[in-house]
């Protein structure tokens, strides 16, 4: 089986370590004020246009008293800064690197629940693939308050320890929390842990923003490369740009014309160079020795 080279993310902060313990006892953790109030509130001012002309959501499991759209960054600029937060990569980073080469944008989406709305089906989000489960990690999810979040307004539940053990075994309800937060807080748990909305039993509009990454070797859940096309994501930085999925992984997955897919966001023209290697450390070893010796051999 071809191995993938691990991401080795630099040594975490210990803000990032606490938060990365906490997540793999429980299943997820609350951080508190990691993002400025007032990119929160631009953020929120940004989103009232695309929520006032989402139509409600169909269905059972996303409820017709929820409004839901993608494609944040197009939306306002001030969702880079929530993307893009330090912690939360650095938490994804610590969590996804051990299985695989590097972390992806899964998802933006802008949620509003409204008054009225049931609680949805509790749910795991690794689930959208078919892969074997509980051993690795596929994602981690994370959602941003624009309003406050109570039990009352539908706060995201989630089912502490729910990540381990036996999936098949029944999860009692007395492990069921509702992540109550304040703008300028987030709840970031793992794709193996139990949660889901909760039901708005008030007369608010519960608001924020999901945002998802994955291993970058997966599907996302969102097509990040139509909702941020080549002419959108030239105006991105190259860090966000890698993020959304713009970037090749050795060896060679994700490539364009045979390099990296950055090459066409920088120079603009799918002919300026041939194809290029992108090679496993295994891979470019054997490349070398064949060259030399005219044979292969095990590694």
């Amino acid at each position: 089986m071809l191995a993938f080279p691990k991401l080795q993310p630099e040594a975490p902060s210990a803000d990032v370590a606490a938060a990365c313990a906490e997540m793999a006892r429980e299943g997820y953790v609350i951080l508190r004020g990691v993002a400025d109030r007032a990119v929160i509130e631009a953020l929120d001012a940004d989103f009232a246009a695309p929520f006032a002309e989402t139509p409600f959501s169909q269905g059972a499991f996303f409820g017709s008293h929820t409004k839901r759209f993608g494609r944040a960054l197009i939306r306002s600029q001030h969702s880079a800064t929530l993307i893009q937060n330090p912690t939360v990569l650095g938490i994804a980073e610590q969590i996804l690197g051990p299985h695989g080469n590097g972390i992806q944008l899964n998802l933006t989406q802008g949620i509003a629940v409204h008054p009225g709305a049931p609680a949805q089906l509790p749910h795991r989000d690794e689930d959208m693939w078919p892969g074997p489960k509980g051993q690795i990690e596929y994602m981690v999810n994370v959602i941003w308050p624009f309003t406050r979040f109570t039990t009352q307004t539908g706060a995201t539940r989630i089912w502490r320890g729910s990540h381990l053990g036996d999936r098949e075994a029944w999860v009692p309800n007395e492990r069921c929390i509702s992540a109550e937060m304040e703008p300028g807080d987030c709840v970031v748990w793992l794709g193996a842990t139990l949660h889901g909305q909760g039901e708005n039993s008030s007369d608010e509009i519960r608001r924020g923003m999901a945002v998802a990454y994955s291993q970058a070797w997966l599907k996302q859940y969102e097509n990040q490369y139509l909702a941020y096309p080549p002419e959108i994501a030239r105006t991105f930085s190259k860090e966000l740009a890698e993020l959304v999925g713009y970037r090749q992984l050795p060896p060679n997955l994700n490539n364009f014309e045979a390099r990296s897919p950055m090459t066409l966001l920088e120079d603009g023209d799918a002919n300026a160079t041939g194809a290029v290697d992108a090679l496993v450390e295994f891979q470019e070893v054997a490349s070398r020795y064949y060259a030399e010796h005219g044979h292969t051999r095990t590694r």
